[in-house]
């Protein structure tokens, strides 16, 4: 009967090592899932940030200020365009299109 006895004793003890030892780690892993959770929030409110300073800074007339004014890029006009025939060579500029005197120019 010690036998016996001394058998469930240690079965008793191991089951409550392990029931200890399983908390331990449930504790841990719901740890770090909420921090994974505050870490996706953050994340999420980070990116929806950028998210309006993307489309604050993609507006038309910022970008065609800066191409203005950094890039000293200009509007298209049929004075400065250059046609291009299928095999490469420059095209006449069609009469409409004929660059205009400058005002004050002297001939």
């Amino acid at each position: 009967m010690t036998r016996l006895s001394l058998v469930l004793l240690l079965a008793v003890i191991a089951s409550a090592l392990y029931l200890v030892h399983t908390q331990y780690k449930s504790r841990q892993l719901f740890t770090a899932l909420d921090r994974a959770v505050s870490e996706g929030r953050s994340l999420a409110t980070d990116f929806d940030r950028l998210q309006v300073e993307r489309r604050a800074q993609a507006t038309p007339l910022r970008v065609e200020k800066m191409a203005r004014d950094q890039l000293k890029m200009r509007t298209a006009t049929p004075a400065i365009t250059q046609y291009v025939h299928d095999k490469g060579t420059p095209a006449p500029v069609p009469q409409d299109a004929a660059p205009a005197a400058p005002a004050g120019a002297s001939q």
